[in-house]
C-alpha cells in the first residue's frame, strides 16, 4: 500500500496531516531544549554519577509511533482507493487441446499427450465452481467434446477419453471454441460472463483456415486466446519406422495470443506446463477493481497506537 499512488474520495482531508506535523515540531523542539538545559545547568561529571540510566532513544519511540498512527488514521480518513484482486463469480473457459499425432513425442515425460492431459485436468479442477468450462479437441479436424458446463468432473473425464489424429488445425480450433461459447444461454445477452480460450498446441497450423482469420474472429467476439506452446524444438515422433521432427510453432501461437489480448506461454516439461496453467488460473479467477481501502489504513493506525502503548508500559517511558 503506497499512499502516494492511491486515489482519494476525500482528498481535502489530507490537509489534516499538517496537524501531525504541528505536533511533531513542538515535540522535537521541546526535547532539544530540555537536553540543552540539562547540559547547561548540570555538571556533566555530577550528572553521570547521580543520574539513573535514562532510556535514551527509547523514550521517543512511543511518541513517534503515536504520530505515525495519527498519520495513518488521517490517510484512512481521506478514503483512499486502491486496486485489489477480487474473485470472479462467473466466467466461461474453453480448453482447446491439440490431439495430433505429434503429441506422442517423448521429449516430455512420459510423452506430450499424457503430460498435457494431466495438467489440463488439474487446471479444470482448480477453476471456481461457478465457472463454465468447455472442451474442444483438434487435430486435422475439430470437435466440441463438452459444451460449457459447471460440471467440471465431466469435462475432466472427457479429457482422459480423447484420441489422437493426424493434422493440426489451430485456426479451426479457435473458430470451434467461439462456436462453443455461443452455445451458452446468456451468450447473446447484454452482460454475458467474461470468456477466454486456453489453447495448447505442440505443432503448427497444417490444415483448415489460417490463424490470422481466427484472430480476427476472436477479436470481434471480444474473447482473448491464451496460448501454450508445448514441447521442445527437438521433439520427434515415429511414423512408419521414420523419425519425423515435430517442433512447435511458438511464433504463430504467440502472435495469436498477442492479437487477441491473451497471454502466450512456452512449456517444455510437464512441471512447466502445470506452472503455466496455475498462472492462467490466477489471472482468470480474479479481476482487478478499484475499491476503498480505508479499513486497511485504520487497522494499521490502531495497531500502531497499541504498539506505542505497549512499549510505553514496558519501558516506563513518557512524553517529554
Amino acid at each position: 500500500m503506497n499512499p502516494f499512488d492511491a486515489n482519494y474520495l476525500a482528498p481535502g482531508r489530507l490537509w489534516l496531516l499538517l496537524v501531525v506535523v504541528g505536533l511533531a515540531v513542538p515535540y522535537a523542539v521541546r526535547t532539544r531544549r530540555r537536553s540543552r538545559y540539562a547540559v547547561r545547568f548540570t555538571g556533566l561529571e555530577l550528572l553521570a554519577s547521580v543520574a539513573t540510566r535514562r532510556p535514551g532513544w527509547r523514550r521517543h519511540v512511543p511518541a513517534g509511533l503515536l504520530l505515525l498512527a495519527l498519520a495513518l488514521l488521517t490517510v484512512g480518513f481521506a478514503r483512499p482507493q486502491g486496486t485489489v484482486d477480487v474473485p470472479r463469480e462467473r466466467a466461461t473457459i474453453i480448453v482447446a487441446l491439440d490431439v495430433s499425432l505429434s503429441m506422442n513425442a517423448q521429449d516430455v515425460e512420459p510423452n506430450r499427450d499424457a503430460a498435457a492431459r494431466r495438467s489440463a485436468s488439474r487446471f479444470i479442477d482448480s477453476l471456481p465452481a461457478r465457472f463454465n468450462v468447455g472442451l474442444v479437441a483438434f487435430s486435422g479436424g475439430t470437435a466440441i467434446v463438452e459444451e460449457p458446463t459447471q460440471d467440471h468432473d465431466r469435462v475432466r473425464q472427457a479429457v482422459g477419453d480423447l484420441t489422437l489424429g493426424s493434422g493440426t488445425a489451430i485456426g479451426e480450433a479457435v473458430y470451434t471454441s467461439l462456436d462453443a461459447l455461443a452455445l451458452l444461454p446468456d451468450a447473446g445477452g447484454p452482460a454475458p460472463p467474461p470468456a477466454r480460450i486456453v489453447l495448447l498446441s505442440d505443432g503448427s497450423n497444417t490444415v483448415g483456415r489460417p490463424i490470422s482469420g481466427a484472430e480476427a474472429a476472436a477479436r470481434a467476439a471480444g474473447v482473448p486466446v491464451s496460448t501454450i506452446a508445448f514441447g521442445t524444438q527437438t521433439g520427434v515422433v515415429e511414423v512408419e519406422g521414420q523419425l519425423i521432427p515435430v517442433p512447435v510453432d511458438r511464433e504463430a501461437l504467440a502472435q495469436l495470443a498477442a492479437d487477441t489480448g491473451g497471454s502466450s506461454y512456452v512449456a517444455e516439461s510437464g512441471d512447466a506446463l502445470s506452472a503455466v496453467y496455475d498462472d492462467i488460473g490466477s489471472q482468470i479467477g480474479t479481476t482487478t477493481e478499484e475499491r476503498e481501502t480505508s479499513s486497511r489504513w485504520a487497522a494499521l493506525g490502531l495497531l500502531t497506537v497499541a504498539g506505542a502503548a505497549l512499549l510505553s508500559t514496558l519501558w516506563g517511558t513518557r512524553f517529554p
